[in-house]
């Protein structure tokens, strides 16, 4: 529950930062097209504040989602073993460190996600090893691209000075806090069903192997 919270807060931010970029975009627009009003510096003096505190904000939530993300993580990754013991080609470990380690974090939490989500099958051990993954390659994806046109863009941010390449670089960082948002999303629909299919799985108990006659 915490960490759904957690992601729509996060959603919440994002939108908020989209909503910025409108105005930091149409603003530019203007500026550009030359037209110009007496409040215009006032203006862009409050959306350039406006931006400043929604990085700040999603900063922030990063690192709280972030922390009870891979609490929770850890905790799901650790009952798959009860599930499935041998099921898992990285041992508990890479659920936490994993996300730290340069390289590594760019594949590693995703092949413990397959694992965690495999070993919480119904009937796991019944069935082949190969399932969809949609949920988890979608949040995947989602994140990864998220992150590197973000960094991108708000490296492009710093270094604008004209107004084409401010307008630019906030196109950049509203598509990418749209893609966080959708990241945010299946990120969600990822610890929703994984959790409610370890908890029936739970519920259900051992799986009895049928005997011979």
């Amino acid at each position: 529950m915490a960490v759904v919270v957690l992601l729509g807060v996060t959603i919440a931010i994002d939108l908020f930062a989209l909503w910025v970029g409108f105005e930091q975009r149409s603003l530019a627009a203007d500026f550009v097209a030359g037209h110009f009003s007496a409040g215009s510096d006032a203006d862009a003096d409050r959306i350039d504040s406006l931006y400043g505190a929604a990085g700040i904000a999603q900063i922030c939530a990063l690192v709280a989602t972030g922390v009870v993300f891979i609490v929770w993580f850890r905790r799901v990754r650790i009952n798959a073993e009860v599930f499935r013991p041998d099921g898992h080609s990285r041992s508990r470990g890479w659920a936490s460190w994993g996300w730290f380690v340069p390289v590594i974090n760019l594949w590693a939490p995703r092949r413990v996600a397959i694992d965690t989500w495999d070993a919480s099958l119904p009937e796991a051990d019944l069935i082949p090893r190969k399932h969809p993954h949609t949920v988890i390659n979608s949040w995947w994806s989602l994140w990864l691209l998220s992150n590197a046109i973000g960094r991108m863009a708000g490296s492009q941010y710093d270094k604008a000075e004209s107004l084409g390449e401010i307008k630019s670089a906030t196109e950049m960082l509203m598509f990418s806090d749209a893609l966080d948002v959708a990241a945010a999303v299946a990120a969600i629909m990822f610890v929703r069903v994984l959790t409610r299919m370890q908890d029936e799985k739970a519920l259900r108990g051992p799986v009895m192997a049928p005997f011979a006659v």
